[in-house]
């Protein structure tokens, strides 16, 4: 499909069948069972952060993948949706949204050179891994996110992650990893990000280690207004170690120290 009439996902595709996303693609006509893999392919735009059932009027839409889901070079997925931290698509009242709708992969999610991919409210029983891509170190809408006027970014919020959980090499505006719950390792690699509030990585749970190393800022904090600051510390939770640029708590105050506490 295209932007203006894109293609529709539902159903249930056997396992034996690989589902291939491409041009775009969305996930608002009820719920959408893939037993085997999915692909984003290249360029291409799968979104599914729908709550309701748009084409009957009843019932609600959702995304569930039991194998693998891929997103290949320039693609992006917009999977699961929530009222507190992004509203759904076609909930009515953008402004005080009350719909939700959750996602689910039982294998790997694995980005390769995407153009962004935005997560919220899905469990996802393997590793995810986003290796390069974005739009560039810029805030300016392009690709399947100029749709909606929205700068290019990447962000993970409110998930369970099976395994662990990595992002290396992006360039694009905005990035951001919090509520999730990792059952392996929390890894930040040369990530370059246009917002000087990214990287913002709050309040996760990391059973293993927080590993940080040549990104442009990391922050445990969130703003509290459209200025850089004041912030308000969201420290995270980490079994193992915290390495690099993750083990003292982000700045308080312009050019003040690390710390005192743990990232």
């Amino acid at each position: 499909g295209t932007d203006g009439s894109p293609g529709v996902l539902t159903g249930t595709y056997s396992a034996s069948t690989e589902v291939a996303v491409q041009g775009w693609c969305v996930v608002n006509a009820g719920a959408a069972k893939v037993e085997g893999n999915l692909v984003v392919r290249k360029g291409s735009v799968l979104l599914a952060a729908f709550a309701l059932n748009d084409n009957t009027g009843q019932g609600s839409s959702s995304l569930t993948v039991w194998g693998n889901v891929a997103v290949q070079s320039g693609g992006a997925l917009i999977l699961g949706c929530e009222a507190t931290h992004f509203a759904c698509i076609d909930d009515p009242n953008q402004n005080e949204p009350t719909l939700s709708t959750p996602g689910s992969i039982g294998g790997n999610l694995t980005e390769s050179e995407p153009l962004g991919v935005v997560v919220h409210l899905t469990t996802i029983g393997g590793a995810v891994t986003e290796t390069g891509g974005g739009g560039g170190v810029n805030c300016t809408p392009t690709g399947g996110f100029a749709k909606f006027g929205s700068p290019v970014y990447s962000d993970y919020e409110d998930m369970t992650v099976g395994r662990s959980l990595s992002v290396t090499n992006l360039s694009s505006c905005w990035l951001g990893v919090a509520r999730v719950r990792i059952h392996g390792n929390l890894t930040f690699r040369n990530d370059h990000l246009a917002d000087p509030d990214a990287i913002e990585i709050l309040d996760n749970h990391v059973r293993e280690n927080l590993a940080c190393d040549g990104n442009s800022m990391v922050w445990n904090s969130a703003e509290l207004s459209n200025d850089l600051y004041p912030r308000q510390l969201e420290a995270n939770t980490v079994g193992g170690q915290r390495l690099g640029q993750c083990v003292l708590a982000s700045p308080a105050t312009p050019g003040g120290p690390l710390g005192p506490g743990p990232f």
